[in-house]
């Protein structure tokens, strides 16, 4: 058996932890090793991190250390991927306790493993290579990825490297703050946008995506709402689509479980600009950030993508 075998993939989100274990040799998920835990974003630098050994520590147990290659996080921004410190420092950030706190020092010497055994990748860019790896974006030379939902993330990957700094990405490699109509992407391509707009056009109070997209066949607004973001979606995305030459897209996040209601729009207003393209939802899911968090574990790999993480 190789003996750098199993690589932990961890998500960090906003109220929860979780974490799949990726074999390496054979490139799947095991079964049955899906771990999550709550984790309070405001709580203390203590908690958080004890949080973190508390989702950790049962896993590392079920692994031979012999055939642990290591843990990959999957990390909201800002951060520094490179040398495993949290940045998360403004009035309305989430984990503004970890600011400036080396996690991936804290971490090994918690965990009782090797400080190179733990790395780091933004998490919008993870769930592009997982993709890349398992999912919808399998054999695409040039890959553009998105996920809807609190907020909007994105990642431009050349056969599965991401691409950052180049001129034919926008400014960072990612979209959510580049201008649209009143405001930016972020604002429009979001729950928050996509629910602020239904209720303003229906004079109805709802709790999510989940609920429009149940009144998709009873109300006229729902169905305006979903056919007004494939639509627009597909000119903000066009200018990139086109300087990047992307040949596959797929689309994760909550918002995406009701792709097939903005689908046809979305493909339509894209035919309009002349753009013949793969356009999936994904299948995988949160389980992409796993995937894309445990390969960084895979030496070859990360030799080849490590100098664009301190562009992240």
């Amino acid at each position: 058996m190789d003996t750098r075998r199993y690589a932990i993939g961890v998500d960090v989100g906003g109220s929860h932890i979780s974490c799949k274990t990726y074999d390496l040799v054979e490139r799947v998920l095991l079964e049955n090793s899906f771990c999550s835990i709550k984790i309070d974003h405001s709580g203390t630098r203590e908690e958080i991190l004890n949080r973190m050994e508390e989702l950790l520590n049962p896993v590392l147990q079920d692994i031979y250390i012999q055939d642990l290659a290591g843990i990959g996080f999957a990390m909201p921004g800002p951060f520094d991927y490179v040398n495993g410190i949290a940045q998360f420092s403004g009035e309305n950030a989430k984990f503004i306790h970890l600011n400036q706190v080396n996690i991936r020092k804290e971490l090994s010497i918690r965990l009782e493993i090797e400080e190179e055994k733990i790395r780091f990748i933004n998490d919008a860019t993870a769930f592009a290579i997982g993709e890349f790896f398992n999912g919808e974006l399998r054999n695409s030379s040039k890959s553009l990825a998105i996920t809807l939902g609190t907020g909007f993330g994105s990642a431009f990957l050349s056969n599965g490297i991401p691409v950052i700094t180049e001129n034919t990405v926008p400014k960072e490699g990612c979209l959510w703050h580049l201008p649209f109509e009143s405001g930016i992407g972020d604002d429009y391509f979001s729950t928050r946008g996509l629910v602020n707009r239904f209720e303003s056009s229906a004079h109805l109070k709802v709790q999510g995506v989940k609920q429009i997209a149940e009144l998709y066949n009873s109300h006229a607004s729902a169905q305006q709402v979903f056919d007004d973001f494939g639509k627009k979606l597909a000119q903000f995305l066009t200018p990139w689509i086109k300087s990047f030459e992307v040949d596959a897209l797929v689309i994760g996040g909550n918002i995406s479980k009701a792709f097939s209601l903005f689908q046809d729009p979305l493909e339509q207003e894209l035919r309009k600009q002349d753009i013949k393209l793969k356009t999936e939802s994904s299948q995988l899911l949160e389980d992409s950030a796993f995937i894309g968090a445990a390969v960084l574990l895979e030496e070859g790999f990360y030799s080849s993508i490590k100098d664009q993480l301190k562009y992240m």
